[in-house]
């Protein structure tokens, strides 16, 4: 087995798709196919279920990735001895991230990194705690932050935030009592499948009293708050969302007792992952805001670190 065949099958694993894998190792479909085939026959199995939408992998496939992946940190961490260990981290960098924690902590620790790593290729993936878990053990991303605890024995977690979660509502509400006196169903909104605070506020409203629940679900920050500002129904966030006096009086805000306030932001990869120069400088990165001796602001040499979500 050759390292660039390794590195083309986990491109192909990761994106799902010839045409993706393609993309992102910027060559050419026939190039990648190439490679698998190769792959398959020096090994006499079959890797890849090909299909309409793309491809997946087969039992072999999932047997020869995890070890794929590996031989990929370990060409980078050989890469960077040979340069030297002084040299900054380079390379792409995938992380996945809660749409609320991107709003609140990570702006400054990614426009940080960037400019001190602008080497790294920084892509930010936003989704739901269930769906990142799930990319996380696709090894599809390095690592994400979501919400804790991690129920899968394949992941190791760190913890890295703690937020306070508050109930937001429309501001006619003046206590969430009152919900239990509707007859009509109560609306809560929430992101996608897998989202973290559902459940958490489901409960709450079963314990004040509320008996009818419809779930209605949203891909944005924007959608949710701007909803439950209108009276559409209600929903529970980070109460460092609300960073002005003006956001604040938009919406209802109701405080929660500690026990159900408070909620972990841990930051999750594989147990069996590898941890490259570039995952290890980001993570420093975070545990350093998150102790409060947050990194002092750097001026960007040449070139641009990126984070896309």
């Amino acid at each position: 087995m050759e390292s660039t065949q390794l590195r083309v099958f986990a491109a192909v694993a990761r994106s799902g798709s010839i045409t993706g894998a393609a993309e992102s190792l910027h060559t050419v479909q026939s190039n990648v196919t190439m490679h698998i085939r190769a792959l398959e026959d020096e090994l006499g199995v079959r890797l890849l279920h090909r299909h309409r939408r793309g491809v997946s992998l087969t039992h072999a496939g999932e047997q020869l990735l995890p070890y794929a992946v590996k031989s990929q940190g370990v060409l980078d961490e050989a890469r960077q001895a040979v340069l030297g260990r002084d040299r900054s981290p380079m390379g792409v960098l995938r992380v996945g991230t809660l749409e609320t924690t991107a709003a609140i902590r990570l702006p400054q620790i990614v426009a940080q990194f960037g400019a001190k790593h602008p080497e790294v290729d920084l892509s930010l993936v936003t989704g739901t705690t269930g769906a990142l878990s799930k990319e996380v053990l696709a090894y599809r991303l390095e690592g994400a932050f979501v919400a804790g605890p991690a129920l899968d024995p394949a992941l190791v977690e760190e913890k890295v935030f703690v937020e306070e979660l508050v109930v937001l509502t429309s501001p006619k509400i003046r206590d969430l009592r009152e919900l239990s006196k509707t007859r009509d169903e109560v609306k809560i909104l929430v992101f996608r499948e897998g989202c973290s605070y559902r459940t958490r506020l489901e409960r709450i409203l079963q314990e004040k009293g509320v008996r009818k629940i419809k779930v209605m679900e949203f891909g944005t920050l924007d959608g949710i708050l701007g909803c439950a500002a209108a009276g559409l129904g209600i929903t529970m966030l980070p109460k460092a969302l609300l960073r002005t006096a003006q956001d604040r009086s938009k919406v209802g805000v109701h405080r929660l007792a500690p026990s159900e306030a408070r909620v972990e932001t841990i930051f999750i990869r594989r147990r069996d992952g590898f941890v490259g120069p570039a995952l290890a400088a980001f993570m420093e990165f975070a545990r350093q805001f998150r102790s409060g001796d947050a990194p002092r602001a750097v001026h960007p040499r040449n070139g641009n670190g990126r984070a896309r979500s």
